[in-house]
């Protein structure tokens, strides 16, 4: 085994080390199963309308219940939980690609491109994350796509802001100084040196953002702007709900959940990330787990 791949191991025995952090990657596994075969493991169909039926509680048949128009609330929630991690990993995907480029960019070249890049980051921060994608999809009309492409922008800022930061922090390193002077490409020394040693925040930023990017468009769901019926998304089955808050509590009970948990196990399997990638912390949990 390389020194690298004893490495990679150690890292993974260390994270999984902690028991919060391994009960929210292993919620995650179960979450990305379920994203990847809910068509599958689906009882019911989700559009599959049996009135007499409706309004049922959760029992053998239905598992969390029926709402108004007697659909299966369980297998709306899977195919729901599918259709919101597809929005979130492109969108979070298409956020790391344009926000790390421009941070890498701007912090390797500085100078006068670091400084107009960063002020139009300042100015689309100066917007809250919701309103700021309240706008774009008011402008481009509701949809799954237009769901993915105002989120993606939004935490753009966000992926530029943390890759330039890091970025800053290692183009003074002697390596890279010694590669410009011998006449390295640039692009070589992005790829080469700055990126892999920017990658532990960026990992970390991608986890915690995918869980933000859950809500946002669970948000804009509730709100009519986002997955649009009759495809199930958690956000548009909370707020049919409404109606039938004392009639039938599992209608928004089971979907609040279903958001709840994914995005506390993004958020904690990121907390963990963060100990295991940052040097100081991963000190402290060697120490910890050396005295133990």
């Amino acid at each position: 085994m390389t020194v690298t791949e004893q490495t990679r191991v150690a890292s993974w025995r260390l994270l999984l080390s902690n028991p919060v952090t391994a009960v929210s990657a292993a919620v995650l596994v179960v979450v990305a199963v379920v994203a990847l075969t809910a068509q599958w493991i689906a009882p019911f169909g989700v559009n599959d309308i049996d009135v007499p039926s409706a309004l049922q509680g959760p029992g053998g048949t239905h598992w969390f219940g029926t709402d108004e128009l007697g659909r299966d609330v369980f297998s709306r929630i899977l195919v729901a939980i599918q259709a919101s991690l597809r929005v979130a990993v492109v969108s979070v995907a298409l956020a790391a690609v344009v926000g790390v480029t421009i941070g890498v960019v701007a912090g390797y070249r500085g100078g006068w491109l670091d400084t107009i890049v960063m002020r139009v980051v300042d100015v689309m921060f100066a917007f809250p994350v919701l309103l700021l994608a309240l706008a774009i999809v008011a402008i481009l009309g509701p949809g799954v796509t237009t769901t993915m492409l105002a989120i993606g922008i939004v935490y753009i800022p966000i992926f530029a802001r943390v890759a330039r930061a890091s970025t800053l922090g290692v183009r003074v390193e002697p390596y890279v100084a010694v590669s410009r002077t011998m006449g390295t490409p640039s692009g070589f020394i992005l790829r080469r040196h700055i990126l892999p040693n920017i990658a532990g925040p960026l990992i970390v930023q991608l986890s915690l953002s995918l869980a933000f990017a859950i809500l946002a468009e669970a948000s804009l769901s509730f709100l009519g702007l986002g997955i649009q019926p009759p495809q199930p998304s958690l956000g548009r089955m909370i707020f049919d709900a409404q109606g039938f808050v004392t009639l039938a509590w599992w209608m928004a009970v089971f979907p609040g959940a279903a958001i709840f948990v994914t995005v506390l196990a993004f958020n904690l399997f990121g907390d963990g990330l963060r100990d295991v990638l940052d040097p100081k912390q991963r000190t402290l949990m060697e120490a910890k787990r050396t005295r133990q």
